[in-house]
C-alpha cells in the first residue's frame, strides 16, 4: 500500500471537499436545486478554508477564491532559461532494460497533452510557460490558474520551478467535441484540444475545458537538494501538486512494470503516448550529460504496435452533420491489445485511395497508442470501391471536393437528417418525447448506419436489435433500457408533441400555452391561423409566422404524419385555475410535500401562475421553507422587497384556490 504523508492526505481531503462544494454550488445556483442545505455547505466550506491554512495550499479551483476572468489581447512570448530537449525513443523492452543497467530508475506514463513550466514565488504562482519550440514558450500564467488541479498558493515559500503536461481526459474529450455542433470542427485528439485550450486569450475558456496538471520534474527548488527523483516526486506531492504515476523499477524487474502500464492502457483516462524512464540517482543523471537533441539521463518507451492481418469486408459510408460522408472500414473482426476490434476510420476519399483499399483486399491493423483502430497497409491493393453517387442518409446526389488536394465525398442537401441531429436530440428530449438512452454522439451513430432517416425511425430501432447491442457502450441491457423508453413515449402529452417538433422559437413554454389554447386538441393546434396564434398572451407576430410557415411546409406535415402514425397523443385537457393568475414563483431548498420541484412546479402553473428560476423585480413571492437562511436567493428576495413564504404556506393557497394575505 502507498504510503501518504498526513499533509498530503489532508491536500486529499480538500480535493474531494473542493469537488462536492462545487457540486453544489453549481446545483443551487445554475439548476435551481439543492443538494446539500445550507447549513452542511457553510461547515464543510469551514472545514476547506481550515485546511488550506493548515496546509498552506491552496488548489485552483477552491471556492474560497475569488476567480477574476481576464480576456488578453495575445500570449506574450517568453525564452527559456535552457532549451528545453526532447527525449530519445525505442520500441525494444530489451534495449531498455540494457539502457538502465545496474541503476534504479523511475517509469512514468508519457502523458501526451502539453508541457507546461510552472514558477512559484514566495509560495504563489507567479508564472507558466509553455514548451513552444523548446527554446521559446509562450506565457499562459492566468490559463494556468484554473487548471483544475494546481495549487496557486502552497507551503514552500522559495523559488520553485516544475515542469509538467497539461492534459485533458478522455471523457471531458468526448463531453466537449459532442457539444461542438460542427464536425468539422470538432477536435481529434485530446492533445489538440488541451493545446487549444491552454493557449485561449479568455482563461474563462481554459477554465471550462477541465484541463488537469501532472507534474513530471522538479527543476528547482531554492534552498532544497535532493538526490533522488522519486523523493522529488514525494515532496512535490506533499505541496499539492498532481504527479504523473509512476513505479520504482530495477533491470530485473523493468519488463514486468512495462507489462503492468501496458495493462492499464484501456481503463487509463489521461491520454498517453508511452512511457518514460529515468534514472532515479539525480547527480548520476547530470553527469552522463546530453547530445544535441537528447539528454541522456531519460529515455522514452513507444508501444510496440501490435500489427494483425485480416480482410477488408466493407466500406461503411457515415455521412455528419457536415455533409461529410466518410468512409469506414468493416473487416473480419481481430483481436488487437485485448479488445475485438471489427472497424477503423479511413478520414476520407484520398487516403481510401492512397491504400489502394477494395472489398476482400488483405490488410493490417493497429491501434495508434493501443488506443484507435487503424489501417497500416493494404498487402493486395484491388481498389475495388465504388464511391456512393448518393447520401446514405437521405438520399441526394453525392459530390466531391477537392481542397488542397484532399478529396472529400459531400451531400449537399440542406434538409439531410445527419445535418439536422440537433433537431433530433431535441425531438428525444427530456422535455419532449422523453427517450432515455439516445445521447447525441448515439442519434450520430445511429444516423450514420442507416437505422435513422426520419423522426418517425426512433420508434423502429427494434429492427436493428443485433447492431445497437455491438455498438461501443451498449449491450443486452442498454437496449433493452433503450426499446422500453422508446415504447413508454408512444402516449406524450400534446403540449410535449408540439415542442419535440423542433419549430422555431417554440419552447415547453410556449408550447403548453399553444396546446392549452388549443384545449390539447391537435387538430386545432395544427391548424392555428396566424391571426389565431396572436390572440394568445406570449406569441408574438415573429412566432406565429414562423408556426404558420412551418405546417405550410409539405416536409413537416410529412413528419408529423408519419409520428402520428407511432404515437397516440394524450388530449386530456383540465381549465387552469386563476387563483395564480399574474404571479411568478421561484422555488429554492427542499420540500416536503411535494416529490420534487416540478411537482409544485406543475401545480403552480394549474392555478395559473408563472414559476422561474431566479428571483427578480418581476417575482412576486420566493418559495423557501428555510425562511431565515443567508441564501443567494433569500438576499436577493430581501433586497428587493419580495416575500419569502414556506412551503406550507403555498399549499394552503392552493387548496383554498387564492392567496391568503
Amino acid at each position: 500500500m502507498e504510503y501518504r504523508s498526513e499533509k498530503e492526505q489532508k491536500i486529499e481531503q480538500m480535493q474531494n471537499l473542493i469537488v462536492l462544494l462545487n457540486q453544489a454550488s453549481k446545483a443551487y445556483y445554475q439548476e435551481s436545486r439543492e443538494i446539500m442545505p445550507n447549513y452542511k455547505y457553510d461547515q464543510l466550506y469551514d472545514e476547506l478554508e481550515a485546511l488550506e491554512k493548515e496546509t498552506g495550499v491552496t488548489l485552483s479551483q477552491s471556492p474560497t477564491m475569488k476567480v477574476g476572468y481576464e480576456v488578453l489581447s495575445d500570449l506574450p512570448k517568453e525564452a527559456h532559461p535552457s532549451k528545453m530537449l526532447s527525449l530519445d525513443k525505442t520500441k525494444d523492452r530489451d534495449q531498455l532494460v540494457s539502457w538502465l543497467g545496474v541503476q534504479e530508475g523511475v517509469l512514468s506514463w508519457k502523458l501526451d497533452g502539453l508541457t507546461i513550466v510552472l514558477t512559484y514565488d514566495q509560495g504563489k504562482l507567479v508564472k507558466a510557460v509553455t514548451r513552444g519550440n523548446g527554446e521559446i514558450g509562450e506565457v499562459v500564467t492566468n490559463n494556468a490558474r484554473m487548471f483544475t488541479n494546481v495549487p496557486v498558493t502552497i507551503d514552500f515559500k522559495g523559488r520553485l520551478v516544475l515542469r509538467g503536461e497539461a492534459v485533458i481526459t478522455y471523457p471531458d474529450f468526448e463531453k466537449i467535441n459532442e457539444e461542438i455542433t460542427d464536425e468539422g470542427a470538432r477536435y481529434k485528439n485530446p492533445r489538440n484540444l488541451c493545446a487549444g485550450s491552454v493557449r485561449q486569450l479568455s482563461n474563462q475558456i481554459t477554465a471550462e475545458r477541465h484541463v488537469r496538471f501532472y507534474a513530471f520534474a522538479l527543476v528547482s527548488a531554492e534552498g532544497l537538494e535532493f538526490t533522488r527523483r522519486t523523493e522529488q516526486f514525494d515532496w512535490l506531492s506533499s505541496q499539492g501538486f498532481s504527479v504523473v504515476e509512476h513505479r520504482l523499477v530495477t533491470g530485473s524487474d523493468l519488463k514486468e512494470s512495462i507489462q503492468w502500464f501496458s495493462d492499464r492502457i484501456e481503463d487509463n483516462i489521461l491520454p498517453s503516448d508511452g512511457l518514460v524512464l529515468s534514472f532515479d540517482d539525480i547527480v548520476y543523471g547530470r553527469s552522463l550529460g546530453q547530445t544535441a537533441k537528447f539528454p541522456r539521463d531519460s529515455i522514452a518507451f513507444k508501444w510496440q504496435d501490435e500489427i494483425r492481418e485480416t480482410t477488408l469486408q466493407e466500406i461503411e459510408w457515415s455521412a455528419s452533420r457536415t455533409g461529410l460522408i466518410n468512409p469506414v472500414a468493416v473487416f473480419e473482426p481481430v483481436e488487437l491489445e485485448g479488445t475485438t476490434v471489427s472497424r477503423a476510420s479511413v478520414h476520407n476519399l484520398s487516403v481510401m485511395k492512397e491504400l489502394g483499399l477494395g472489398i476482400g483486399d488483405r490488410i493490417l491493423v493497429y491501434k495508434a497508442n493501443m488506443i484507435i483502430p487503424q489501417i497500416s497497409e493494404n498487402l493486395t491493393r484491388s481498389g475495388r470501391i465504388h464511391v456512393p453517387e448518393v447520401c446514405p442518409v437521405c438520399g441526394s446526389d453525392t459530390v466531391i471536393h477537392n481542397e488542397n488536394g484532399v478529396e472529400t465525398l459531400f451531400c449537399p442537401n440542406p434538409d439531410c437528417l445527419a445535418k439536422q441531429i440537433k433537431r433530433l436530440t431535441l425531438f428525444v428530449s427530456r422535455d419532449a418525447m422523453d427517450i432515455g438512452g439516445l445521447s447525441e454522439m448515439t442519434l450520430e451513430k445511429l444516423v450514420d448506419r442507416g437505422m435513422i432517416h426520419e423522426l418517425a425511425d426512433v420508434f423502429h430501432l427494434d429492427r436493428y436489435r443485433q447492431q445497437i447491442i455491438e455498438m461501443e457502450g451498449f449491450g443486452e441491457k442498454s437496449f433493452n433500457n433503450l426499446i422500453s423508453a422508446v415504447e413508454k413515449a408512444r402516449n406524450p402529452s400534446t403540449d410535449r408533441f408540439l415542442y419535440s417538433l423542433g419549430i422555431p422559437n417554440i419552447g415547453t413554454a410556449n408550447a403548453r400555452l399553444i396546446a392549452g389554447h388549443c384545449r390539447n386538441q391537435w387538430n386545432a393546434v395544427e391548424s392555428l391561423t396566424k391571426e389565431e396564434l396572436m390572440t394568445i398572451d406570449g406569441v408574438g407576430e415573429v412566432m406565429a409566422d414562423a408556426f404558420v410557415s412551418w405546417f405550410n411546409d409539405e416536409e413537416n406535415q410529412k413528419t408529423v404524419s408519419d409520428l402520428l402514425a407511432e404515437v397516440t397523443l394524450d388530449e386530456s385537457y383540465e381549465a387552469a385555475g386563476t387563483a395564480f393568475e399574474g404571479l411568478t414563483f421561484v422555488i429554492t431548498g427542499s420540500l416536503n410535500h411535494y416529490a420534487n420541484r416540478e411537482a409544485l412546479k406543475a401545480e403552480i402553473e394549474a392555478a395559473g401562475g408563472k414559476v422561474a428560476g431566479s428571483v427578480s423585480a418581476k417575482t412576486s413571492y420566493l418559495i423557501n421553507n428555510e425562511l431565515t437562511s443567508g441564501s443567494g436567493k433569500n438576499r436577493k428576495a430581501k433586497e428587493l422587497g419580495i416575500p419569502i413564504i414556506d412551503e406550507e404556506t403555498v399549499k394552503d393557497w392552493l387548496e383554498a384556490g387564492a392567496v391568503i394575505q
